[in-house]
Formats: structure tokens, sequence, C-alpha cells
């Protein structure tokens, strides 16, 4: 009989080599915009970098409110540029946000690297687990503490390599967030329910991402070039 507790069903194991492609919601993302950062609507004038884009679902709905959107992913999911952020060559401080979902064994460096781009700031939407952990502590939090995280209070249902509609989850989701120039401490915020008000009939018209996986060979990578 399969253990369908919360603690079991929470998990989300990949193998180190995987693309770990699980595509965001689209009402996900705009709850960044409508309800944590940047609102009131003037971001017209502001870039964005979605590094880890996928098939373009989150890069898609961050050109709803950013007057220019960048996106690229190590893998060609058939949207965006085809690169590697973390050895790729981006001038510092070239866009005013980096937001993304990264590869969640990935994105210490996804987060220490968007710092060096980003001119405002930097999102990252992880599972909940990613504020637990000494060596996150060590490694991040201590010395660059995030100005503000977000929890859902609504289940963010993620499903690899496609979006349901209908799919469920045991999984915590929150955006992590480092404005520059903040100086008011870590603030504890949540996202209020919003899933119904920002999700569009359209969001799953283009459902499937990828179901090539599967053999991919992650990059290797100098850690020493991906510290702050």
């Amino acid at each position: 009989m399969q253990n369908t507790s919360h603690a079991v069903m929470a998990q989300r194991k990949e193998a180190r080599d995987s693309l770990d492609n699980f595509p965001t919601p689209p009402w996900a993302t705009r709850a960044l915009l409508e309800h944590i950062i940047e609102q009131g609507g003037y971001t017209d004038h502001l870039s964005c970098l979605e590094p880890a884009c996928g098939a373009g679902h989150m890069a898609k709905v961050l050109a709803e409110y950013f007057g220019s959107v960048s996106a690229s992913d190590v893998y060609d999911y058939g949207y965006g540029d085809i690169a590697d952020f973390l050895s790729a060559d981006v001038e510092r401080g070239s866009y005013d946000w980096v937001i993304t979902n990264p590869p969640f064994r990935l994105a210490e460096e996804f987060i220490t690297h968007g710092l060096k781009v980003a001119r405002r700031g930097v999102a990252v939407l992880v599972r909940t687990v990613f504020l637990e952990s000494v060596g996150r502590y060590e490694r991040i939090f201590s010395s660059t503490p995030p100005s503000a995280v977000a929890q859902f209070v609504e289940r963010v249902p993620m499903v690899k390599g496609r979006l349901d509609k209908k799919a469920s989850t045991a999984t915590g989701y929150a955006w992590v967030i480092w404005e520059k120039g903040s100086d008011r401490g870590t603030r504890l915020l949540w996202v209020p329910p919003c899933r119904k008000s920002l999700e569009r009939a359209d969001d799953y018209d283009e459902q499937y991402s990828s179901d090539v996986d599967d053999g991919f060979e992650a990059p290797v990578r100098d850690q020493n070039k991906l510290l702050l």
C-alpha cells in the first residue's frame, strides 16, 4: 500500500542530472507582481530575466508586467535562448529583476549569481523547506538575508514536465525575495488566496513543457566562481 502521509507526499526528489522541470502555474507568477513586489503596475519601464524558463510558462506571464523580458534555459524547450545561466557571461547589473523557479538543487547558485546580474532584486519560487538547513543558513541567509519571504497560503500544484489545472500537492511553496537597498530586515509575508482571481481560462492551453527530461548531462561548474 502506498504511503500517502504528508511527510512522504511533500518530498520531491530529483536525480542530480535531472532538469527538475516543474512548470509554474501562471497564477503563481502573477501573485508575485500583484501582491508582493513592484505593486501598482509601474513596471512597463523595467526589465526582467527568467534564466530557467523551460517552455516559457513564467516568462510569458512576466511579459504581462515588465517592459522587456529575456528568457533562457540550459535545455532547448523551444522557448527563449539556450544558455547555462550559471556560466553564461551576463553583464553585472544588466537587468532590473531576475525572477525564476530554479532547479531546487541549484537554487543557491541562481540566487548568488542573480544578485550580481540584477539592479533591483531577485525573486525565486522555491519549496518552503528551502528555508531550512544549517548549511544554507551559513552559505546564504546569515550573510545575505532575503528582504522578504512570501508564503503561499494556497497550494501551488506543480507537475513534472507539464501544467495540470486539476493537480494537487502536499508541498508548500514560497517566493523568496532579495530587494537591493532594502534595510528593513527579512519580512514574513503571506500570498493571500488569489488563484481564483488570477487564473485565466487560456493559462493551460499550452499544457506541456517537455517529456524529455531523462538522460540529460548536467553541466560541470566551478562552485568557486558562483560566490558573491
